[in-house]
């Protein structure tokens, strides 16, 4: 760092010394400029002359009154003010007191308002300039009485520029502060929307695979001594559903790791090309499910594609767990227009899939749904069924509503 930033520094840090600093170098100047003689020809010539001793006096109370220029504007302008008249009117040779109230003034503009430094500064120009030309010893035309009228113009205009730059700076640094907090809200935002979709997923997952074991794992220990060949093949089961949730797990959680981590979930996320497969899980487990599609060549979006297998899937698992050993299920897919519609159905004689189950029990199945299905701007309906069983309708958008790139920002 520089000796002159060191001091910069310093001196900001202390702004009693750099007033007391700045009144010294006024009271030099006004004591270098007390010994020009005006009057002396044509040109101005220094001479060593001594001030008088009221001038004298008068300039140090200016310089002297400088010092608390920021803690009192309005009081230190109406101290320089004063002695500034006085040396007007009494002064002959007139000695630069005036300088001091021009900074007093600047001060005052740079502190205060616009109407403030107005009627401060046609006060102090009016009260300077009329008694040196209306009561000081020169004519009232005098080039000095019109110099106090320039000056005192000059720091007014120069306090009130000061004080528009420190503004529009302020109102910069407040709008990159308020972009930064904005940001920092949407990363925020975004990793709360990112930790949803995950939490999602693992429930999706786990509460398939899970419910799926559990099935498979009482038939096989409900047939284990009479028909070990069929407890065999339930085993089987339970291991394959095992081992699909331990895949599917490793690949959600996957998208948990650091950029340097070794490893990487390359398994593309589940969607209906796989419909046939999860329908198979569960009949592995007793349930029947029949399934029915008309959206054959449809090419779906990757989110779409997940959110309609995943719904799926969570209501058969509902099916599978609340809808009683003897029910049976109905998918249905269908591309209608711009949508695609997924239907599940049951005949279940229970209470209800969806309904006495996750929400009685604290589940969070039908939330889950209506969160995926609301993010991509679709509609969910879920409802007990006359006659009995359970229905569950989504209907996700395929291609993007054209009112959408008009949706305001």
């Amino acid at each position: 760092m520089t000796p002159l930033a060191r001091a910069q520094r310093q001196l900001t840090a202390h702004p009693l010394a750099a007033d007391a600093a700045l009144a010294a170098g006024v009271l030099l100047c006004m004591l270098a400029g007390s010994f020009v003689d005006p009057h002396s020809g044509h040109s101005v010539s220094w001479r060593i002359r001594t001030p008088d001793p009221l001038s004298l006096l008068l300039m140090t109370l200016g310089a002297a009154a400088l010092v608390f220029r920021r803690r009192a504007p309005m009081a230190v302008l109406a101290v320089t003010g004063t002695v500034s008249v006085v040396e007007s009117v009494t002064g002959d040779p007139r000695a630069p007191v005036a300088m001091s109230a021009v900074v007093a003034l600047f001060t005052v503009a740079a502190t205060t308002d616009r109407p403030t430094t107005w009627r401060a500064g046609l006060l102090t120009m009016t009260v300077l300039t009329g008694a040196a030309m209306l009561a000081g010893p020169l004519p009232w035309y005098a080039q000095e009485n019109l110099g106090i009228l320039a000056w005192t113009g000059i720091g007014a205009t120069a306090g009130d520029a000061v004080r528009s730059r420190r503004a529009v700076v302020q109102a910069i640094r407040e709008r990159a502060e308020r972009a930064e907090r904005t940001r920092e809200e949407e990363a925020r935002r975004r990793v709360a929307e990112e930790r949803l979709r995950i939490a999602r997923d693992l429930h999706d997952v786990v509460a398939h695979h899970i419910a799926l074991v559990n099935v498979q794992a009482g038939v096989a220990a409900h047939v284990m001594d009479r028909r070990p060949d069929q407890a065999k093949e339930a085993l089987a089961h339970v291991r394959e559903a095992s081992r699909s949730a331990l895949n599917e797990l490793r690949a959600t959680v996957g998208l948990l790791r650091q950029s340097g981590d070794p490893e990487a979930p390359t398994e593309p996320a589940p969607g209906l090309d796989r419909l046939d497969e999860l329908a198979g899980t569960f009949r592995s487990a007793g349930l029947q499910v029949e399934v029915a599609r008309s959206d054959d060549g449809t090419t779906l979006p990757a989110a779409v594609d997940l959110a309609a297998y995943r719904v799926i899937q969570e209501a058969l698992t509902n099916v599978q767990k609340h809808a009683g050993p003897a029910a049976r299920a109905e998918v249905s897919v269908v591309r209608v227009g711009p949508s695609l519609e997924v239907t599940v159905l049951d005949d279940g004689t229970d209470d209800g899939p969806q309904g006495a189950g996750p929400q009685q029990g604290g589940g969070h199945g039908l939330l889950g749904m209506r969160e995926r299905v609301t993010a991509l701007r679709g509609t969910l309906t879920t409802g007990p069924r006359y006659g009995g069983g359970f229905r569950v309708h989504a209907i996700l958008p395929v291609t993007p509503r054209t009112a959408d790139a008009k949706d305001p920002v």
